[in-house]
């Protein structure tokens, strides 16, 4: 048996269709979703994350801003910096590329973030609102990986999920979205003792550790769907997720691959959030 692929490259892409349709009707009715970026300093992957983001809006016809700032800013500087973003009536979403020097607490610039304007989900309002299934804005990679398994049309509810790694981006939130929709949920971690043994229960594996080539065969169940989050290096320096996808591929029923899997998704429900925050203007004004 060989897993089929979960090309999150071609969802990514048709869902993009159907927000630059929102987008269309949305500017139909004054408004253009408008998302700001700030970045601080000049680190190399957060700058192509950023590039790929702005890009992004432009294909859909959305406004993008980005506010560079130098490696020293103040911390007092950077949160003036987000109010005026909070009260800016064109900006619908506000991200902050982390990591932040070490001088900025994440967590305060997190918090100075509108809820309304918190397209990244991580404001603790959004996080307690997801938690409760409430209407929120769901952190993009988590959110994105519904959507891959929803158009996959691979069906959760009673399915036993097993998520490796407990990060508040990825780990965590992916779990509780999975208990949203009835999934029962097993979390796993770097202290976990016989770790095959939780895994090789799975229906639904999310390999979100940050190791490569992690996952092998003998932490896989026959026909198992495996959703790999990690993005790495491997020693020749190829790109390669936390899954070592040869090794998995005979065994599994669906897998992503790294890249062109849950990675394009990301920034696709970055985008759709950033249209909702729009939308959800419209009700408020």
């Amino acid at each position: 048996m060989t897993a089929q692929i979960i090309n999150g490259k071609e969802i990514a892409a048709k869902k993009r269709v159907e927000i630059a349709q929102e987008v269309e009707k949305l500017k139909n009715l004054g408004v253009t979703p408008g998302l700001a970026v700030i970045l601080v300093g000049n680190n190399h992957a957060s700058r192509t994350y950023v590039t790929n983001k702005e890009k992004a809006c432009q294909e859909l016809g959305m406004n993008s801003s980005l506010i560079e700032m130098h490696e020293e800013v103040s911390q007092e500087e950077l949160l003036a910096k987000i109010t005026e973003l909070n009260e800016s009536p064109d900006i619908h979403g506000i991200l902050v590329q982390l990591p932040l020097p070490k001088h900025i607490d994440e967590k305060k610039v997190i918090e100075s973030i509108s809820p309304l304007k918190d397209v990244d989900g991580f404001h603790p309002i959004n996080i307690g609102r997801m938690m409760t299934g409430q209407n929120a804005f769901l952190p993009c990679t988590p959110y994105g990986i519904m959507v891959l398994l929803e158009e996959t049309g691979i069906s959760i509810p009673g399915k036993h999920v097993v998520v490796v790694g407990r990060s508040n981006i990825v780990g965590k939130p992916v779990g509780q979205l999975f208990l949203n929709q009835d999934a029962t949920v097993t979390y796993c971690h770097s202290k976990t003792k016989d770790l095959p043994f939780h895994t090789n229960q799975a229906d639904i594996l999310i390999a979100a550790v940050g190791i490569p080539n992690f996952i092998k065969a003998e932490h896989v169940k026959d026909g198992a769907v495996i959703i790999d989050v990690g993005i790495n290096r491997n020693e020749a320096g190829k790109l390669c997720g936390d899954v070592a996808f040869d090794d998995v591929v005979e065994k599994a029923g669906y897998i992503t691959p790294v890249p062109k899997g849950v990675g394009p998704m990301t920034i696709t429900m970055l985008m759709y959030n950033t249209v909702k925050s729009a939308a959800e203007s419209l009700n408020r004004n």
